[in-house]
């Protein structure tokens, strides 16, 4: 069965547990798994994951719950939703696909999972790649300023069940119009036909989900990166880092991840938040440069 949100990729479901992923594949070569984030599905990587299945075996799940993928609703701290949890299950569902090794590329939440699926499962995990974020504990210290008013999601979708979930589910269209139009570079840049494609996902079960994902954010995940952090656990693996020339409170990413990997590299292209829409090229070129040659301290920009 092909996959209408990704031309050319065949698409399949994968249990584990009690969730149940929507995955879309294509492609062969090294195997790289794309993960998406909030408020998205995987068809946020249309104008990506064609191009770089002509050199690997790309891998596009719906997030835990998220989209076509269905989980119960997690518990009254995000249980079931913590990035350590969902990395656990990403790795079950690339072995079932065949795939013992693999690169990771992952957009805000999305990313969230990729660098722990590389702290938690270091011979897993060849490269990885982490799009528009630095990581969970670094991101709730830094919301105290003035741009934390961007960061809504954060505080607002971690409150007790069901309040913000009934927020979402009163105005599921406008939320998204919202987060589109003040996150991004170009709201252009995300098509009403994608857009239409979110909003249908955002049934109640989805909406169930996102909450339970911030929930776990704020209780539960920044508590698994300061024990890292405190540890003097590091990411190994080649670390790219992206941020979107547009969105100004994350200029200073690469210093933050530099003290959590040992070997950095960093890629300021054009756009705002969404880079998989609205910079697809210039993502795909930093993209398959990183993943085909390797890490290195260096800045790439298109």
């Amino acid at each position: 069965m092909s996959d209408p949100g990704l031309a050319g990729f065949g698409q399949t479901r994968h249990v584990v547990g009690e969730a149940d992923y929507h995955v879309a594949y294509g492609g062969e070569g090294p195997p790289v798994l794309l993960l998406h984030g909030f408020p998205e599905t995987h068809i946020c990587w249309r104008a990506v994951a064609p191009r770089l299945a002509r050199d690997h075996a790309v891998v596009a799940p719906d997030l835990r719950g998220y989209g076509a993928s269905r989980a119960p609703a997690g518990g009254p701290h995000g249980e079931g939703f913590s990035k350590r949890e969902m990395a656990r299950e990403l790795v079950e569902v690339m072995s079932a696909l065949g795939h013992e090794r693999f690169a990771v590329v992952g957009h805000d939440r999305g990313a969230r999972v990729a660098y722990r699926l590389a702290l938690d499962h270091p011979g897993r995990v060849t490269r990885v790649a982490v799009l528009n974020a630095v990581p969970t504990v670094e991101q709730f210290e830094r919301m105290g300023a003035g741009p934390s008013l961007g960061f809504w999601p954060w505080f607002l979708l971690a409150q007790p069940a069901p309040f913000p979930e009934r927020l979402l589910e009163a105005d599921p269209g406008g939320v998204l119009n919202h987060v589109f139009a003040t996150w991004s570079g170009d709201p252009e840049a995300i098509s009403a036909e994608a857009r239409d494609a979110y909003r249908r996902e955002l049934d109640p079960p989805t909406i169930a989900a996102i909450c339970a994902d911030y929930r776990s954010s704020f209780h539960v995940d920044r508590g698994h990166d300061a024990a890292d952090r405190e540890a003097g656990r590091r990411i190994t693996a080649p670390l790219l880092v992206v941020i979107g020339a547009d969105e100004a409170q994350l200029a200073d990413a690469h210093d933050v991840w530099r003290a959590w990997a040992d070997d950095v590299a960093v890629a300021e292209i054009p756009g705002g938040h969404f880079l998989p829409e609205e910079a697809p090229d210039a993502l795909v070129s930093v993209l398959s440069a990183f993943l085909d040659a390797g890490g290195g301290d260096r800045v790439t920009t298109p």
